[in-house]
């Protein structure tokens, strides 16, 4: 019989969603959140430039089964914490870009439902789910969530603040290119803070897998330039994480399970490792038999509010939008199936409670 994933459950002190407090601290800025006691032994210290570069997918079990033990990353790991839930990069980058759990800054999945437009979305491309087709003339999730990142509030008070993501420019479209822009950027005589993006391991873990060829190439790929990079820089700290694990996974679609489909009153949003239903309210019944027969083992069906009771998606004051976004059931992946309600397929996933989707490591260069 197969073992199941270890469960971890939401550490909202100890999670991605505490480093950027630890840098408003550092720069005396008011916190919205505990800092990340990991992180704030390193920042006692002064230094001219402070660097968060986030590699996308790169958990902790990611990291130690690709790279060797005494290579620059793992030999440089000061230690592992936690993703935020959901553990997918909408949730997580928009925590460690605010310093605010998802509950507080409501950007909870690649797909979410808004209910001032009636229509489930698919965040950053600000697409209707599961097609190209705009959603709205504005972008949808900036509207109705709008947040100020830390980024922008270290130079609202004087302080410089700067992004290297492939997003604003200058628009770094490659590794490489994102380090040089962080490297340029340390140049600078002023202290200053700076937050790189990059989206890989994550693409090619969705498409290839875990310990696959292409994944392991790149990280060592990424890890050698990084490792020359630090020689460059001066007075400086690198921080390095990632926004999620990955798990390999199995897949189903929705649409396949007729019952199920016939109880719902919309396509599922967030993530196919956790689906937020919303269930007709005649076919609750149905629907929860149903449900558990199929999935039972392998899903945890929590009502929404035993997920607001058990504060899942976080402790700190909610989002005015927060619970209008969410049906009245989520079921939450506790092994390594996925139920898709989109075209998408994959090999590799992250979203949810596992040891694989939420452990995250923090590498430290100083």
């Amino acid at each position: 019989m197969k073992k199941k994933p270890r469960i971890v459950w939401p550490d909202y002190e100890n999670c991605i969603a505490n480093l950027p407090n630890s840098i408003l601290k550092k720069w005396g800025i008011q916190t919205v959140g505990g800092s990340l006691p990991l992180a704030d032994k390193y920042l006692e210290k002064d230094y001219k430039n402070v660097v968060i570069l986030l590699l996308d997918g790169m958990g902790k079990f990611i990291l130690e089964e690709s790279l060797d033990e005494k290579g620059a990353f793992r030999s440089h790991l000061a230690g592992s914490y936690n993703s935020v839930f959901l553990s997918t990069t909408v949730a997580a980058t928009t925590s460690v870009l605010t310093g605010q759990q998802p509950c507080e800054h409501s950007w909870l999945g690649w797909d979410c439902y808004y209910p001032q437009i009636d229509k489930n979305v698919t965040v950053f491309s600000n697409t209707v789910q599961g097609t190209e087709e705009p959603a709205a003339d504005y972008h949808v999730a900036r509207k109705y969530a709008p947040y100020v990142d830390i980024i922008e509030k270290i130079n609202a008070v004087g302080g410089k603040a700067y992004y290297s993501i492939p997003f604003i420019s200058p628009f770094p479209d490659s590794f490489e290119a994102v380090c040089d822009h962080v490297k340029e950027l340390c140049k600078e005589p002023e202290k200053k803070f700076i937050y790189a993006y990059w989206g890989q391991p994550d693409n090619l873990l969705h498409r290839h897998g875990r310990k696959s060829p292409e994944v392991v190439a790149e990280l060592k790929r990424m890890e050698a330039y990084v490792a020359d990079m630090v020689k460059e820089l001066d007075d400086t700290i690198l921080f390095i994480t990632a926004d999620h694990g990955h798990i390999s996974i199995e897949s189903v679609a929705i649409q396949d399970y007729p019952v199920i489909m016939e109880c719902l009153e919309r396509l599922p949003t967030l993530e196919p490792r956790v689906l937020n239903l919303f269930v007709k309210e005649d076919k609750k019944d149905i629907f929860v038999r149903e449900f558990q027969k199929k999935f039972g083992d392998r899903f945890l069906l929590l009502t929404m509010e035993e997920v607001i009771e058990k504060k899942l998606m976080g402790t700190g004051k909610e989002h005015d939008i927060f619970r209008s976004m969410l049906g009245n059931y989520l079921a939450i992946a506790i092994d390594d199936l996925s139920i898709d309600f989109t075209d998408e397929k994959w090999v590799s996933m992250h979203g949810s409670l596992t040891e694989d989707e939420m452990l995250i490591p923090l590498i430290v260069f100083d």
